[in-house]
C-alpha cells in the first residue's frame, strides 16, 4: 500500500507553503512572539485587537503552523490541558501556605478555581468560532460536539467516572450527555459500542486552515511575521535569531514541544520542564456514500474512545476519517519529529485501531504523519510571566491545545499588563509541574507507561473486565494521569 508519509501533516499538505520572505524589523517592537503556532498567532491577534498602535512581530523557524498547531486532530474541544485534580491540589496548597496572599484571595479553593478554568475554556470555543466568522476564516468548522465511546464494560465504567469528574470540575447538565449503546450507534456506528458520553460544545476544524487564516488576517493588519527565522537565544528585551537580532519591550515564548530549541533564562522552562511527546495520525482516502450510510457520523462529531491507549478522530470536510493515537510516543534525548514521518508499525497500529472501530470498512490510508506535544512531568499546562525580564511563556498543553492556545494568549496579555484579572487567577498561572527525570530513565519511563496501557487494554479485552485493571491504575498513578 502506498501512502504519503510525513510532509508535516495531511492538513498542511493540502496547501503547502514556503516561508514568506520578510525583513526583520529594525525598530524596537512592543511585542515579539517566538513561535508561529496557535498560541503565538492568537497572542498577536488579541494584542492587535487591544492595541492597534503596537508594533508586533512573530518569529517562526519554519512556516506558520508547522509544529503541533498544523498537525493535530482538529478538536476545538472543552478538554482541559492538564490534570484537574492536580490543579485543584496546587491551588489548595498555595492557600494553606499563604492564606492572605494573592493566590488565596483570588482563587479561593482549588475546585472553584478549576471550575472557573473550565468556564473560560467554554468561552474560548465560542470566541474562536466568532473570530472565524467575523474574519472570514474558513477552517471547515462544524460544532458537532465530541463523543467518547466505550467498547467494553471497563471502558463504560471509566466513562461514568469521567462524568462524575466533569460534574465536579465545572460541566453542567447541558454540557454532556450519557448515551446508551443504541443511542451511541445511532450517532456513529462503532462496533461493539457499549455506550458513550456526548459533549456538545466541541467543534471540528482543519487546524492548518485556522493558522493560515489567522496569519493572513495578521499580515493585513500590519503584524510582521518572519517565517524561516530560527530563534537562538532569548533574553531581556532581545531575541537573537539566525538572521539577526529583534528587540522588544515584551517577549512571549510560544514554542510548546520545541521549547528546548532556544536558549535563555525563561520562566517555566528551567531545566527539564517540557519534553516532546509524539502523537501520530493517519487520514484515509475519501469514503464513498454507501460507507457513510453504514457508519452514520452525520453530525461530524469528534470521536474518541475510553481505551487507555486512546484514539481521537474526525470526519473531514471531504469525507475522510482522520484518526490519531500515541504509537512510538518518545524519542531518546527528547528528539523532534522533523517532517513528521511515521514508522510503518505505527501506521499499521492506527489502521488496526480504525478497523476495530469499523471492522466492515475497506479503507485505504492516504497520509500518515506525526507531531510533538509539549508535555510536563504532571501533564499540566502552565502560563508564566517574569515582570523583570518582561518575558512570558505558555507551555505543556499535552495534546489539548486547540482551545487552550486561545485562552493562553489572552492570559499572557493580562499577565503582561500587570493588573489582576479573572484569567490571571486561573490555576495554570505559575503552575509548578516539576522536572522530568534524566535519560535514560525518562525514555524507559515513558515507553514503559505506554506498554502498561497497551497491556491493560488487551487484558480488559481478553477477560471482559467490568472495571479498570489494577495494571492500568498503577500506570496512571505512575504517570500522574489519575484524577
Amino acid at each position: 500500500m502506498t501512502y504519503l508519509n510525513g510532509e508535516a501533516s495531511f492538513w498542511l499538505a493540502q496547501s503547502p507553503a514556503a516561508p514568506i520572505p520578510t525583513p526583520l524589523p529594525s525598530a524596537k517592537q512592543d511585542l515579539v512572539i517566538v513561535g508561529g503556532g496557535m498560541t503565538g498567532l492568537w497572542s498577536a491577534y488579541c494584542a492587535r485587537q487591544a492595541h492597534p498602535d503596537w508594533a508586533i512581530t512573530v518569529i517562526e523557524a519554519k512556516t506558520v503552523g508547522y509544529g503541533a498547531s498544523g498537525r493535530n486532530g482538529g478538536w476545538l474541544s472543552t478538554l482541559m490541558p492538564g490534570n484537574r485534580a492536580r490543579f485543584a491540589e496546587a491551588v489548595d496548597r498555595a492557600v494553606i501556605d499563604d492564606p492572605d496572599g494573592p493566590v488565596g484571595s483570588a482563587r479561593r479553593t482549588g475546585v472553584e478555581s478549576v471550575r472557573a478554568f473550565q468556564s473560560a475554556l467554554f468561552d474560548s470555543i465560542d470566541e474562536v468560532l466568532d473570530v472565524l466568522e467575523t474574519e472570514g476564516i474558513d477552517a471547515e468548522a462544524v460544532r458537532g460536539g465530541h463523543i467518547d465511546v466505550a467498547q467494553s464494560a471497563a471502558g463504560m465504567a471509566r466513562l461514568h467516572d469521567l462524568v462524575e469528574g466533569n460534574r465536579r470540575f465545572g460541566y453542567g447538565p447541558e454540557d454532556m450527555q450519557v448515551l446508551d449503546a443504541a443511542e451511541t450507534r445511532a450517532r456513529i456506528n462503532v462496533d461493539n459500542a457499549q455506550g458513550s458520553v456526548f459533549v456538545p460544545g466541541t467543534a471540528r476544524i482543519d487546524p492548518a486552515l485556522l493558522t493560515e487564516g489567522l496569519a493572513r488576517v495578521l499580515r493585513e493588519r500590519g503584524v510582521t511575521i518572519c517565517e524561516g527565522t530560527r530563534a537562538r537565544h532569548i533574553g531581556t528585551g532581545l531575541v537573537s535569531t539566525e538572521r539577526g537580532p529583534v528587540s522588544g519591550e515584551t517577549i512571549f515564548v510560544c514554542l510548546e514541544g520545541y521549547s528546548d530549541t532556544v536558549a535563555g533564562d525563561l520562566p517555566g522552562l528551567e531545566g527539564r520542564q517540557v519534553i516532546p511527546v509524539f502523537s501520530s495520525m493517519i487520514a484515509t482516502e475519501p469514503l464513498p456514500a454507501e460507507a457513510w450510510e453504514q457508519i452514520g457520523w452525520e453530525g461530524r462529531e469528534c470521536l474518541g474512545d475510553a481505551a487507555h491507549t486512546f484514539i481521537y478522530a474526525q470526519r473531514t470536510a471531504d469525507d475522510r476519517i482522520a484518526l490519531g493515537g500515541r504509537g512510538a510516543p518518545y524519542a531518546f534525548g527528547s528528539g523532534l519529529p522533523g517532517d513528521g514521518r511515521v514508522p510503518a508499525e505505527v501506521v499499521d497500529l492506527l489502521r488496526t485501531r480504525l478497523s476495530s472501530l469499523f471492522p466492515t470498512l475497506d479503507v485505504e490510508v492516504a497520509h500518515a504523519w506525526r507531531g510533538a506535544l509539549g508535555v510536563t512531568r504532571d501533564w499540566c499546562a502552565g502560563i508564566f510571566f517574569d515582570p523583570a525580564q518582561r518575558i512570558g511563556v505558555a507551555r505543556g498543553y499535552a495534546g489539548h491545545g486547540v482551545t487552550a492556545t486561545h485562552l493562553a494568549a489572552k492570559t499572557l496579555l493580562d499577565r503582561a499588563a500587570g493588573t489582576p484579572t479573572p484569567l490571571t487567577a486561573l490555576p495554570w498561572n505559575d503552575h509548578v509541574s516539576g522536572q522530568w527525570e534524566p535519560e535514560p530513565i525518562r525514555w524507559l519511563g515513558i515507553r514503559s507507561m505506554y506498554k502498561i496501557f497497551n497491556l491493560a487494554d488487551e487484558w480488559e479485552r481478553i477477560t471482559e473486565a467490568q472495571r479498570t485493571s489494577l495494571l492500568a491504575r498503577f500506570g496512571a498513578r505512575l504517570a500522574g494521569l489519575a484524577e
